[in-house]
């Protein structure tokens, strides 16, 4: 009888650490899949930025501006996840840069490139078959601002420790979104005559050397982050939620543009008044 208690026993202490060793085993699976997760997700965010360029060097703006939106939202969710999850990695950080250089310079770029070539030329020309002056090439050349502007802020902000609540500087999806609505009116707007009017080659150059240097300013823009919802601490943020909605509804297509110019200025005026944020 005392043996087979024994075994009893034994049979009992190694079930439980079959079971212990399984969900140990399975807890760590999983861990090591929810740690993966963001990062999954960044590249998505690296995947629709590649496909808003192609879209865009094939003059499809239409399709390049849904693809920056999408990398956009990506790029939310990563963020958002990597809270939720706290899988927080250096490899994490780094991936989110490059995909942000990509989907944020790069796509923006060609999509400017691409406006500039049809406000020179009427038509997209394959890049070995422009035959142009020295001064279009620079108007066009121009595109490459974007880019070079965005990874220079995105090390920047890798190595910032003052951006916490708001943002130093213009964020590059918010640069990213405001190119993309450029592409987007093109592409849906059915007014040509303003379309010619705003995206002349000298506008677009001014808008690539505006946005480009705002991009590494240090002028304080507001993030859309609410730590609570209390009224008086978030004002400025219900006013500009309150606008971009009513913006949507009376002015369709065109809205994100102004929301994004609207931002803009708003941003530069508070840091203009000294207001507190």
């Amino acid at each position: 009888m005392a043996a087979r208690g024994n075994e009893y026993l034994f049979d009992k202490f190694f079930n439980s650490q079959i079971a212990d060793t399984a969900t140990f085993l399975m807890f760590g699976l999983m861990k090591k899949i929810g740690a993966f997760i963001p990062n999954l997700i960044t590249l998505l965010n690296l995947s629709a930025g590649v496909v808003a360029i192609f879209c865009a060097i094939y003059g499809d703006m239409g399709r390049a501006a849904i693809f920056i939106g999408f990398a956009a939202v990506f790029d939310f969710l990563d963020g958002f996840f990597a809270r939720l999850l706290k899988a927080y990695s250096a490899i994490g950080k780094e991936l989110d840069s490059l995909a942000d250089v990509v989907s944020f310079g790069v796509a923006p770029s060609a999509v400017m490139f691409t406006l500039m070539q049809r406000t020179l030329f009427g038509e997209i020309i394959p890049i070995y078959q422009i035959d142009a002056p020295a001064w279009q090439w620079a108007f066009m050349l121009g595109a490459l601002l974007i880019p070079a502007f965005s990874a220079y802020r995105l090390a920047k902000f890798n190595l910032d420790t003052q951006q916490s609540e708001n943002f130093l500087g213009m964020p590059t999806p918010a640069n990213a979104i405001l190119w993309a609505s450029f592409g987007l009116m093109t592409a849906y707007a059915n007014n040509e005559p303003l379309m010619l009017v705003l995206f002349k080659p000298g506008n677009l150059l001014v808008a690539a050397v505006v946005t480009s240097l705002l991009l590494v300013s240090e002028i304080p823009m507001f993030s859309l982050k609410f730590r609570n919802f209390d009224f008086f601490g978030n004002w400025y943020r219900y006013v500009f939620l309150l606008a971009a909605l009513l913006l949507i509804i009376f002015t369709g297509i065109y809205a994100i543009s102004i929301i994004m110019l609207l931002y803009i200025t708003l941003s530069i005026s508070f840091y203009l008044l000294k207001a507190k944020l």
